[in-house]
């Protein structure tokens, strides 16, 4: 079983989480015996947080309650408030996390928070264009590791700047291997152009079960 902690956090983005929250939870196009996943929202503390859209999310666990493992997933979604010393915690987890082969996915403001403790040094990753993690962190020495592109895939490590959402939802299926190479590619067309042809394209791929 692959669990995934989805950090939720006061001011957080809805909107950058909301494909790949979607599939991983709803399970519609996952490939026949694709492993299990256990998803699971973590916050600083167990108080309720609102995000910036409105929605009130109580968290299911702390961030002391990670387990650290090879078969874990943590997810950081961005945020107006990072900068907090509270989330200091689940960063300092997401640092154990790398270490161990556990996968780190972040997005937006929280490339800033990984920069700014010093994980994004030494390991291939983007944010919000050039000069973002300068700019928030004069601690970041990682500009010899930046890449300009909307999600960017290191290993176990996937980050993106606030309009990569979409491509750092399929890089994060991917890691997980939980759709099939073709319904992966014919989801990320539909969404990206909203042809109809890849919708198609996309049902053809399910398994019988999940097609009807």
């Amino acid at each position: 079983m692959f669990t995934i902690y989805v950090y939720v956090l006061d001011s957080l983005a809805d909107w950058e989480m909301g494909h790949v929250m979607a599939e991983i939870c709803s399970k519609r196009f996952f490939k026949k015996n694709a492993q299990s996943v256990l998803l699971k929202t973590v916050g600083y503390s167990e108080k309720p947080i609102r995000t910036m859209g409105g929605l009130t999310v109580v968290p299911d666990c702390v961030a002391d309650d990670i387990v650290v493992s090879e078969t874990s997933m943590l997810i950081l979604p961005g945020a107006d408030s990072w900068n907090d010393p509270r989330h200091g915690a689940v960063i300092e987890k997401a640092g154990q996390m790398l270490s161990s082969g556990g996968a780190v996915c972040a997005i937006c403001g929280a490339t800033a928070a990984l920069a700014g403790y010093g994980l994004l040094d030494n390991r291939i990753h983007t944010s919000n264009g050039p000069g973002f993690l300068e700019m928030i962190c004069p601690c970041y020495k990682g500009q010899n590791f930046y890449t300009d592109k909307p999600s960017v895939a290191d290993g176990n490590l996937i980050t993106a700047s606030s309009t990569g959402a979409l491509q750092w939802a399929k890089q994060i299926i991917e890691y997980l291997d939980v759709f099939e190479a073709k319904t992966l590619e014919a989801w990320y067309n539909y969404f990206r152009t909203g042809k109809p042809e890849h919708f198609f394209a996309l049902m053809q791929t399910l398994p019988a079960e999940n097609s009807n």
